[in-house]
């Protein structure tokens, strides 16, 4: 049995993991998404680095685009078999994947009539809304913690990741020549004091683990909460400096916390009294699926929704659905909160809200989670002067700020939380994906304190046999 890395490899997206069994089965754990790495962007989705016709099944881990983006084109170019997730996962990925072909063929339009000026061919998109609609067909639910067959040799079992709706880590049971190995895959592991999610589960002993490394060199900020900083950034753009404040914002996960903090400021009666947008379809569709599953929800949120039956709603709050809709706020200039989507301000609605507002002081932008380093968030973050958007270059005039509180991705301490329940010692090879070079390496030296005595940082498309 081997395994290869063909994504989440020493960076962040693109998850893509391929185990191959000793008689030529291949199990996918993840088809994601590139995203965020520029002109190489597009290269990197285009080459999945092994023949998507000789995979066998394939298990998704949860609804992310970096972890499931790429399931059309992987079914496009030959996959048949089936697709496991989880119930919740497969109603988020529904909408998400149907949302990505439209974002496909929108971009290669755009890029087209470019290309034609050039005298340059022509390019197709990577898959199609139809494309995303076909692949629908090979999902397969299953619930949290039940081992169920795979394929033959080959048992799987879903445990709650805690990270989004439907998120799970993935435990295969793998049997070969009377032998059985065990190997887990984190996906992305969420936070153990989440306001909204319960808790990461733990999970059997595994002989090989594929941990998500994220933050794996890093806390989250222990300061004020998400709505204390949210209400200072409210306070300080709409009200003293009388501008907009923009929130990029994944449109899963990362929308409904921070609608669940303001509407916790408007019931301790502090939430200012400014119009507040959520500007992304995708988002409002995604919300209404967070809501559809209340058992995914936390203690403390079950208590919330004894006395308010809409831990999302508030106030003030106003949801945009058209483009034409969207394009009316660049026209108003009094004082707002704007969320839209994507959370890396690498596409998407909110990128043509940061065009119109980043050259004016009044204005602020608040990254709310993790940014790829070439992203246009991820720029903004590292404190670029100058950025070019659409083809034009803007000056950076507006306030760019972070709110690290709110990252779904677990810290080393939660990440070291969750391999609390493994024995180190028996533990073959820890790899760690899905991070950063830098910050993995230090991730490892952490754990190789933690007595793990083999832990790995494979490369992309790197390979090894797994005894």
């Amino acid at each position: 049995m081997k395994i290869a890395f063909h994504g989440a490899a020493r960076t962040v997206t693109g998850s893509k993991h391929l185990l191959t069994l000793k008689n030529g089965t291949k199990i996918l754990l993840d088809c994601g998404m590139f995203q965020g790495l520029g002109k190489n962007t597009d290269p990197l989705n285009r080459d999945f680095g092994f023949d998507p016709a000789e995979v066998d099944v394939m298990i998704l881990s949860h609804a992310h685009i970096d972890h499931s983006g790429l399931i059309p084109r992987l079914c496009k170019e030959g996959f048949r078999g089936k697709i496991f997730c989880t119930p919740a996962t497969l109603t988020l990925v529904n909408i998400l994947l149907e949302d990505s072909g439209e974002i496909q063929e929108d971009d290669v339009k755009h890029s087209n009539k470019r290309r034609a000026a050039q005298g340059l061919p022509y390019l197709q998109p990577l898959y199609t809304v139809e494309d995303a609609k076909r692949s629908m067909d090979q999902f397969v639910k299953k619930e949290y913690g039940n081992w169920f067959p795979v394929i033959d040799g080959v048992e799987a079992m879903f445990t709650d990741a805690g990270h989004i709706i439907g998120s799970a880590c993935v435990h295969l049971k793998v049997m070969e020549n009377g032998k059985q190995t065990s190997l887990s895959f984190s996906g992305d592991v969420g936070r153990y004091r989440d306001v909204i999610l319960k808790s990461p589960d733990v999970f059997p002993q595994a002989d090989y683990i594929l941990l998500e490394s994220t933050y794996g060199n890093s806390l989250h900020d222990p300061g004020d909460s998400t709505p204390e900083l949210l209400l200072k950034w409210i306070k300080y753009t709409c009200g003293e400096k009388k501008g907009k404040l923009i929130l990029p914002a994944f449109s899963v996960g990362r929308t409904q916390e921070i609608l669940f903090a303001l509407n916790q400021l408007e019931l301790e009666g502090h939430l200012p009294p400014y119009d507040y947008f959520v500007d992304s379809p995708l988002s409002i569709e995604a919300t209404e699926v967070v809501k559809s599953y209340p058992q995914y929800f936390n203690k403390n949120i079950q208590k919330i929704l004894a006395s308010d039956d809409d831990p999302f709603m508030f106030k003030g709050l106003k949801y945009i659905k058209s483009v034409e809709q969207s394009k009316l706020l660049n026209y108003r200039n009094e004082p707002m909160v704007i969320i839209s989507a994507s959370g890396m301000a690498d596409a998407g609605r909110v990128k043509h809200h940061i065009s119109n507002t980043i050259e004016n002081s009044r204005n602020s932008i608040v990254l709310t989670g993790y940014c790829e380093p070439t992203s246009l968030g991820g720029r903004l973050m590292a404190g670029a002067k100058e950025v070019s958007i659409f083809g034009v270059e803007h000056q950076v005039n507006a306030e760019i700020g972070s709110i690290r509180s709110m990252s779904a991705h677990g810290d080393y301490e939660d990440l070291s939380q969750w391999l609390a329940c493994q024995d180190p010692r028996q533990v073959k090879t820890l790899f760690l994906v899905h991070g950063e070079y830098d910050v993995q390496q230090e991730f490892r030296k952490r754990l190789v304190k933690k007595d793990f005595l083999d832990v790995q940082i494979p490369e992309r498309h790197y390979e090894i046999g797994l005894t």
